[in-house]
């Protein structure tokens, strides 16, 4: 993270949500913004066979708990962001589970970022291969953004930009 800074990064995303030892300390010290991502268990292991008691309920609470965790740490409100981690030690449906309810992680007080383009869940709902992936990605991100996605993380950045001027237009107009 350090080093990371250091080169020019301005923005740390963690994948552990700064769970590794001296993570918590190094983001605080930096002062960039941090983005905590909920992933069960390693990279290693996430797949293997995920279980949640409620995936959304579940995650919401890991998430409010880092949040928590950073806050006391010193990290400021601003430069917090939160990521649900579709993907990461999640099946099908705990993914289309989270996607559905995205908006109960508003409540949290930090802006929601997601990375959903060319996702293996996209795979699994179209049959499609991770290069045909464009409609489902622009689908997930139309509906991650009406479901309070501040920050969408995309392969595909002019389509999804192209989306979300529709998206703004129409909610322009209400």
């Amino acid at each position: 993270m350090r080093a990371a800074v250091a080169a020019g990064a301005s923005m740390i995303n963690d994948v552990r949500a700064l769970r590794e030892p001296g993570s918590l300390e190094a983001a605080a010290d930096l002062g960039v913004p941090v983005c905590l991502m909920h992933m069960q268990r390693s990279p290693k292991t996430m797949q293997q066979d995920p279980r949640y008691t409620d995936v959304v309920s579940d995650v919401r609470a890991f998430l409010a708990e880092r949040l928590d965790v950073c806050l006391d740490a010193g990290i400021q409100r601003e430069h917090l962001l939160i990521d649900p981690g579709f993907g990461f030690g999640k099946t099908l449906s705990h993914n289309v589970a989270l996607l559905a309810s995205l908006d109960a992680f508003a409540t949290l007080g930090a802006p929601i970022m997601v990375g959903l383009s060319r996702k293996s869940m996209l795979g699994q709902l179209t049959g499609r291969e991770v290069g045909d992936r464009l409609p489902g990605s622009l689908a997930a991100a139309l509906i991650a953004a009406q479901r309070g996605a501040a920050v969408l993380r995309v392969h595909d950045v002019a389509a999804t930009r192209d989306v979300l001027a529709v998206l703004d237009a129409v909610d322009i107009g209400r």
